[in-house]
C-alpha cells in the first residue's frame, strides 16, 4: 500500500471521511486488489484468522489498512469461522471503527452471524440495541439488510424500538435504511409501520423509509 500511496488524493479522502487516521489515498477496488495478493494464499484456522484480523486492524496506520482487515473478515473460505465465537472480534472493530464506513462493512459479517445462528443472536443483538454505544445499536438495526423475506421484523422492530427517539443522524438513518431495504419485500407492511409509528419516528427516518414506496 505505501508504495501504491497517491499523497494527492489522500488529504481530500481523509477530509471526506473526517478520519483522524490519515489514508494511503488509494481507491477502494485497489485496495481489495492489494489485500487479496497479501491474503489468498494464507491457510489459517478461525482462530489464526481471528487474530490475523485483529493485527492488522490493531497495527494500522492508514485507514486503509482497515479495510485490509475487513477484506480479510468478509472473504468467503472464512465464512465458516463468523460464528458466535467471532463476536468479540466484530464488537472490537464497531466499537473502535466508530465510522460508518468500517462499521456498516462490519455489520454485514454480524448479519451473517445471524443468518446462521440466530438463537445466540437474537438476544445479543437486542442488548446491542440499548447499548450506551451509538455504533453498536446502528449495527443492530442494520445487520439484516439484504435479508429479504429471511428478515426477522421482529427483531428489528424490537432493535428500532429503543432508537426511535434517538436524535443521532446515524441512528435515525439506520432506522430508514432498514425499512427502506425491506420495503423492497413487502411494502405494505412498511407503509403500515411507518402510519403506526408515525409520531414517534423522525423525518428522516420516514422519508428514508418510503424513498421506493
Amino acid at each position: 500500500m505505501a508504495a501504491a500511496a497517491n499523497p494527492e488524493k489522500a488529504a481530500g479522502m481523509q477530509a471526506y471521511m473526517k478520519s483522524s487516521m490519515p489514508y494511503y489515498g488509494i481507491n477502494l477496488p485497489e485496495v481489495r486488489s492489494i489485500s487479496r495478493v497479501v491474503f489468498d494464499g494464507l491457510d489459517m484456522t478461525c482462530a489464526e484468522w481471528r487474530e490475523t484480523v485483529l493485527a492488522v486492524w490493531r497495527a494500522a496506520r492508514h485507514r486503509e489498512e482497515r479495510y485490509a482487515a475487513l477484506h480479510l473478515v468478509g472473504l468467503r473460505r472464512h465464512r465458516a469461522c463468523l460464528t458466535p465465537v467471532a463476536m468479540p472480534m466484530l464488537e472490537e472493530l464497531v466499537v473502535t471503527g466508530a465510522w460508518w464506513d468500517l462499521v456498516d462493512e462490519t455489520a454485514r459479517s454480524v448479519g451473517e452471524v445471524l443468518r446462521h445462528h440466530p438463537r445466540p443472536m437474537k438476544p445479543l443483538l437486542r442488548k446491542w440495541s440499548t447499548d450506551p454505544n451509538l455504533w453498536k445499536r446502528r449495527v443492530s438495526i442494520i445487520c439484516q439488510l439484504g435479508f429479504k423475506r429471511e428478515t426477522d421484523l421482529g427483531l428489528l422492530y424490537a432493535n428500532i424500538e429503543p432508537n426511535l427517539g434517538d436524535r443521532d443522524f446515524f441512528i435515525r438513518k439506520a432506522i430508514g435504511w432498514a425499512l427502506r431495504q425491506y420495503a423492497w419485500t413487502d411494502p405494505n407492511e412498511v407503509a403500515r409501520y411507518v402510519r403506526a409509528n408515525e409520531a414517534r419516528l423522525s423525518g428522516l427516518s420516514k422519508r428514508e423509509a418510503l424513498k421506493n414506496i
